[in-house]
């Protein structure tokens, strides 16, 4: 019986969008429980968001060029920003008797600025730093 001849695979060029947020999702929800965790901020984790920022993008077949990269910097920045909401009103609402995402609509950005730049180390600034023009490579 002969076979049909095999059609090359289609792009799906909108399946970027729920992986790039499923990605942003679970990499807040990581890197903000072992933040909450530990206490510590780990900014080495920017690192590897960057990284998978600029994958799913690739993984959900967005097409090369400057539009995925400077998305991949986007997201990269909003898990950064929200990661850092996220650890602050984490420890802030700990000591009202507030879980975590009870927390976070209640901060102010100014708030959440001051606790994480007081928070953070030097390297883990340099490590958040470096992560936007990581992003923006993994991202072409």
């Amino acid at each position: 019986m002969p076979q049909a001849p095999l059609r090359p695979a289609t792009r799906r060029a909108w399946l970027w969008v729920p992986l790039l947020l499923l990605g942003m999702a679970t990499t807040v929800v990581a890197w903000g429980s072992l933040g909450l965790a530990t206490g510590r901020q780990h900014g080495w984790a920017a690192v590897l968001a960057a990284l998978e920022m600029g994958l799913m993008l690739r993984l959900g077949g967005m097409r090369p060029g400057w539009c995925r990269a400077l998305l991949a910097v986007a997201a990269t920045a909003i898990v950064v920003a929200a990661v850092q909401w996220c650890i602050a009103a984490g420890h802030i609402g700990a000591q009202m008797g507030m879980a975590p995402w009870q927390a976070v609509p209640k901060m102010g950005p100014h708030y959440v600025l001051t606790l994480s730049l007081l928070a953070n180390t030097r390297i883990d600034l340099l490590l958040l730093a470096l992560s936007l023009p990581l992003a923006l490579r993994a991202g072409r």
